[in-house]
């Protein structure tokens, strides 16, 4: 497919956009209660962060006890379909951090923002572990370039 320069001006144009729009939200996360309180937010923060990959990547917002944001993070990269994720990686960065909740996200990809089995699992097992060092799993949204879904808001958490 042949790419014309009008085209490559406007795709540069919207990664621009887009670098402005994580700017924002970045620091509306960082403002105290922000990030928590504003659930939408946090999902397009991470649609913005994940949802145009080609492949699955796995990323965990780090917070405070104020549930102010700490960092984000990018723990875990796969290939278009799945990425293996390691519950001792994330508590024990979140250990690291001192974070005391956390927020997960992860991409598809295939742009069926559905939570799958695997994924309800996934948050089930990260919930286990970082309970027994008290830390909070707040939310895990699974994104794509279009939508998001909270598996919180759809009470599967």
């Amino acid at each position: 497919m042949h790419v014309t320069s009008h085209e490559a001006i406007s795709r540069d144009q919207e990664d621009a956009v887009i670098a402005q729009a994580l700017g924002i939200l970045s620091a509306r996360a960082l403002t105290p209660g922000q990030f928590m309180k504003d659930p939408p937010t946090a999902g397009q923060f991470f649609r913005l962060r994940l949802g145009e990959e080609s492949r699955e990547h796995f990323e965990v917002a780090f917070l405070d006890n104020r549930h102010r944001l700490i960092a984000v993070e990018r723990l875990f990269s796969g290939s278009v379909d799945g990425a293996e994720v390691h519950p001792r990686v994330v508590v024990q960065r979140a250990l690291s951090l001192n974070a005391v909740a956390v927020m997960l996200a992860h991409n598809h990809p295939s742009g069926n923002p559905e939570p799958s089995p695997a994924d309800r699992m996934l948050t089930s097992r990260l919930r286990e572990a970082l309970c027994l060092v008290d830390i909070r799993v707040l939310d895990h949204f699974v994104v794509t370039a279009t939508d998001v879904v909270s598996l919180a808001t759809r009470g599967l958490m």
